[in-house]
């Protein structure tokens, strides 16, 4: 059950994540979190860094996604400028919104990677789907009320982790 919780990879930043990299495993198409994943969770729009990564991706041939959990109008907001789908409301760990993103690129979940920030959601609902998942560090080290509480059982279960060696990196949350 706990390894339901467990990422296939962990890096400090999505800028980590090369579209190369990426494509040598097969990866079409990237499922991502929003808020404390790609941008702050107050930040309303995408960063001129950021935009480059998604182009890069775009350049390889890799599709995006984002599924959040925030509302719509939040969600819209920041997508529809730079031109990336979206689903929101993605009540995530449930799988679905995983599987209905994948489904809309056009891909297999063999083909896709999960990237998010959160182990209770993000990680935990790719896991769920059969996703390859990569957790980041959070971009900010702010959260609302529920991811508070969200990750004060994630340093938890990355403790038990850490202490049964089966995670390398350090705990930057």
């Amino acid at each position: 059950m706990l390894k339901l919780f467990l990422p296939n990879e962990h890096v400090k930043s999505i800028f980590e994540i090369k579209p190369e990299d990426l494509k040598k495993k097969g990866v079409k198409g990237i499922i991502t979190d929003l808020d404390n994943t790609l941008v702050e969770w107050d930040r309303p729009l995408a960063t001129p860094k950021l935009i480059e990564w998604f182009e890069s991706m775009r350049n390889h041939g890799i599709l995006i996604t984002i599924v959040s959990n925030n509302n719509e109008t939040r969600v819209k907001s920041f997508s529809d400028p730079i031109q990336i789908p979206f689903i929101s409301l993605a009540r995530k760990p449930m799988s679905r919104s995983f599987r209905r993103a994948a489904e809309q690129m056009g891909i297999k979940r063999e083909e896709a990677v999960v990237i998010g920030d959160q182990l209770m959601t993000d990680v935990l609902g790719g896991n769920r789907g059969g996703f390859h998942t990569i957790l980041v560090v959070p971009v900010v080290q702010t959260d609302g009320f529920w991811t508070k509480f969200n990750r004060k059982i994630e340093r938890r279960i990355l403790a038990f982790f850490r202490r049964k060696g089966m995670i390398e990196w350090d705990n930057q949350k």
